[in-house]
């Protein structure tokens, strides 16, 4: 998951730089989403982690 977030930004800065800015919001978004998604699943696995360590 945050192997696909870092590739939706690459894919934002590389757009950016050359002026398609619609792709640059959306790509920029995409990613952003994919990175909390990213958390929270993180967040969730260590207390399940945790959980089954007790």
């Amino acid at each position: 998951m945050l192997k696909w977030s870092m590739i939706f930004l690459v894919i934002a800065l590389i757009a950016g730089i050359f002026g398609f800015f619609n792709i640059v919001a959306a790509a920029a978004s995409i990613a952003k989403v994919l990175f909390f998604i990213f958390l929270v699943l993180f967040v969730i696995s260590l207390f399940a982690g945790r959980s089954r360590s007790l």
